[in-house]
């Protein structure tokens, strides 16, 4: 929000400086962005009168001009401005004068006619840019009168950097209640003054939603003059507020919305047809705003309506069919209080945004309506003339403001400060907060401008604002160490992040919001959960998995040139699940898990001379889960089946102690192609649940007994797989006790005979770890192991052994 000092101090003027001031709003919360001069700085510049203009004997576009600058002594000037006119009061610089940049002014001679000085244009005096002519000034103005004073250019423009819950210090009368507050001022808000009544004449207006509009209010003015010139003190302070002057009535209506913070609308009378309605748009209706934008409406956009023809957007932006114009005699002013949550992104909806809409989307005061209508009236009638009929107010349902308790000694340990009891009485009372005191707590109504104040800590905030961020002591905290053990099962998020990082993966964090095209091509997802008000049209939808946004940021480093690509994910995925209820951290029928992703792309190793270039496989990565899960791998199985995101051969879904855990495999040809990727890479996705349990390390006695190792292979059909072997030879160890000697078994080699084509059986080879605790194992215990686990294979699976 920006806006002038001068404008300011006209409501609250704190004996001090712009310095001071600045900072004693931003130490209260309310941030100074910048602070800036209304003029750049020059000197010798005053006002002066054109008493006569003649031609240059020497050049047809230059001027001789007399002027009066109050000295007694017409001085002869010349000049090329083509709107130099006798009459005109215009700056002059004098002999001496220093201009913005340092150009100093002095004696010249201008084709043969010496000039005295320089009239200026107010690009050379640094106040615009426009530099067609003269700076024309107001005719009231008094001829040697400092053009800095006359213009009040020694006025510093304040930006402040708003927190959305002050919505109340979206006004200069909010802004000056704090320095009031903060500074012990005289608060001097406009004394507002009932219109004179002069009319009879009522518009019927109708309020259909009192969730959308809960008062309205409004009268008819006739007979005003829309061509009205803007009083120069209006157009100054609009202008200085980053406000564009248009004509009288929109001048009037936006100065209103920056004094008092109170949006208006004014209506052409004469464009209305009947009375106006207040209600919920419907489907296939469409409205022409003043910005020019025809915006298709939804039923969840209030609208005013006259007739049956949509007139305005409630609390956002007027429509271009009763808009005002300059010749415009009769008037519909309009103020009202429309519910924050009736407008909250309905603009941005629309891609634009309104000073209007930016304000009642965060709270607007409901109980001035009525005064700042008559604010308004007044001026209306002061600057375009008319006569004013009564004013109709309709009170429909507004806020309840029920009393925040603070406890004194909450107050005090919160602050760590004893912040004396009647001071904090004199804080409440300086922010205009009617407060009363039970005892030891203070009971404190928010009036009807503050939206901000519902807790406890709302108060003791308001009481570290005034009181003094700075008299605060900066004292650490003291408290009692307490050594907790944490659970050695347990791996959290940032542990799962750490071993990631070691396994050379480098962390992303990508939007939970997504295409919805990813949503079905990446998770076969076709009904996912939307936004109702999306950032950016491409982010619609929430994401149910993390492989697309990786694959993305593969993509992004592809096209930036990277070779090598190792990214993975811990974030939460959303899916509809009508399962879950509302709680402290979960949302009806949402499912949010977290997720770990991580996807492989490029050389499995480092460009290096020990190791020939690959690119990475399902092995690669399988082998990066493996060791993710640490002494869980062994628990770990690949099964096929299919992913609408991997590729149908080479994907697998992870179990864990017969659990689904996640999916591994290469990302889907079609989506490599889609994503313009030379190779797929490879992906992962496992449930952080899943994986956040480690097994707890058990200690065993190491045998003194030396290891027999010994290799077994067979023939095997080739639809039969090597897991569904590992699990016979499993169970048949588990079973027997006499095979409790194994301590390790390794498929070590297969072998396809070429010719005989790929229907032929496969060779299996196996390598086994025999070790018996106590004694030293003989070869016929060796072999008669061996001979049972042949025959365990051969009655589940048909083996044979090759010879």
């Amino acid at each position: 929000m920006q806006f002038p000092e001068s404008w300011l101090r006209t409501f609250s003027n704190p004996d001090i400086d712009t310095e001071a001031l600045s900072q004693r709003l931003t130490m209260a919360g309310l941030e100074v962005e910048e602070t800036r001069p209304v003029a750049p700085p020059f000197s010798g510049v005053v006002v002066a009168h054109i008493v006569a203009v003649e031609a240059h004997p020497n050049a047809d576009k230059l001027r001789v001009c007399r002027v009066d600058d109050g000295s007694g002594e017409p001085l002869q000037i010349v000049c090329g401005a083509p709107n130099a006119a006798a009459g005109l009061k215009v700056p002059l610089a004098r002999i001496g004068a220093v201009l913005p940049g340092g150009m100093r002014i002095g004696r010249a001679k201008m084709r043969g006619v010496e000039s005295l000085g320089m009239l200026c244009s107010a690009r050379e005096l640094g106040l615009s840019q426009d530099h067609a002519g003269l700076l024309v000034l107001d005719v009231a103005a008094q001829p040697g009168q400092s053009l800095r004073e006359a213009l009040d250019l020694d006025d510093t423009l304040f930006t402040l950097k708003l927190t959305p819950n002050r919505a109340d210090c979206l006004s200069i009368l909010g802004v000056a209640r704090e320095v009031s507050a903060l500074t012990g001022a005289a608060l001097t808000p406009p004394v507002i003054e009932a219109a004179p009544v002069a009319l009879d004449d009522r518009l019927p207006v109708t309020v259909q939603a009192p969730d959308l509009c809960g008062r309205f209010a409004g009268r008819i003015l006739r007979g005003v003059n829309a061509r009205a010139a803007t009083p120069d003190w209006i157009k100054s302070r609009l202008e200085r507020a980053g406000q564009r002057s248009i004509s009288a009535l929109v001048d009037i209506s936006n100065y209103i919305m920056l004094e008092l913070g109170r949006p208006t609308h004014v209506f052409d009378l004469k464009r209305i047809q009947g009375g106006l309605t207040v209600r919920w748009a419907r489907e296939g209706e469409s409205l022409e705003l003043l910005n020019g934008q025809t915006v298709a409406l939804a039923p969840d956009v209030g609208v005013i309506v006259a007739g049956d023809e949509v007139e305005s957007l409630a609390g956002i932006m007027g429509g271009e069919a009763t808009a005002v114009t300059l010749d415009t005699t009769d008037i519909y002013l309009e103020a009202a209080f429309w519910w924050p949550e009736a407008i909250m992104g309905r603009a941005r909806r629309y891609k634009f945004s309104s000073e209007a809409s930016h304000r009642f989307e965060r709270g607007v005061d409901f109980a001035s309506v009525v005064e700042h209508l008559e604010r308004m009236t007044g001026l209306i009638l002061e600057i375009c003339g008319g006569s004013a009929g009564p004013v109709d107010d309709q009170v429909i349902d507004l806020p309840r403001r029920d009393p925040v308790a603070m406890r004194l000694a909450r107050c005090h340990r919160v602050l760590g400060v004893p912040v004396p009891r009647d001071e904090i009485l004199g804080i409440f009372r300086s922010l205009g907060l009617p407060c009363r005191l039970e005892d030891d707590t203070f009971l404190v109504t928010p009036p009807s401008y503050r939206y901000d104040l519902f807790l406890e800590e709302d108060l003791i905030e308001e009481v570290a604002r005034i009181y003094g961020f700075e008299r605060i002591p900066d004292l650490p905290p003291l408290a009692r160490a307490e050594m907790r053990c944490e659970p050695e099962t347990l791996r959290g998020p940032h542990a799962l992040r750490g071993s990631m990082a070691a396994l050379d993966y480098q962390e992303v964090i990508n939007f939970s919001f997504v295409e919805q095209a990813w949503e079905h091509d990446y998770a076969g997802n076709d009904d996912p959960i939307r936004l109702l008000n999306p950032i950016a049209s491409q982010l619609a939808v929430m994401r149910s998995s993390l492989i697309a946004g990786l694959v993305a940021n593969i993509q992004h480093n592809i096209n930036r040139k990277q070779s090598r690509i190792r990214v993975f994910e811990l974030g939460r995925v959303f899916a509809r699940d009508a399962s879950v209820a509302d709680g402290e951290l979960s949302v009806a029928g949402v499912s949010q898990p977290l997720r770990l992703a991580g996807a492989a792309w490029g050389p499995a190793l480092e460009e290096q001379w020990g190791a020939a270039s690959r690119p990475v496989d399902f092995y690669d990565v399988k082998k990066d889960v493996e060791t993710l899960l640490g002494a869980q791998a062994d628990a770990l199985r690949c099964v096929a089946a299919p992913h609408p995101a991997l590729h149908p051969g080479r994907s697998a879904r992870l179990e864990l102690h017969g659990q689904p855990i996640g999916w591994l495999g290469e990302l889907h040809p079609r989506l490599a192609q889609q994503a313009e990727l030379n190779r797929a890479p490879v992906v992962f996705e496992l449930d952080e649940a899943s994986i956040s349990t480690a097994l707890m390390p058990q200690p065993g006695e190491l045998s003194r007994q030396p290891v027999v190792i010994r290799d077994l292979a067979v023939w095997v059909a080739p639809q039969v797989a090597y897991q569904s072997l590992l699990d016979t030879l499993a169970q048949v160890i588990a079973s027997d006790g006499k095979l409790s000697i194994v301590r390790d078994i390794r498929l070590f080699d297969v072998w396809r005979d070429a010719a005989a084509g790929p229907a032929s059986e496969k060779s299996m080879a196996f390598r086994f770890w025999l070790q018996d605790p106590e004694v030293t194992l003989d070869d016929a215990t060796v072999e008669q192991c061996i001979n049972r686990l042949l025959e365990a294979l051969v009655s589940a699976h048909g083996v044979r052994l090759r010879a």
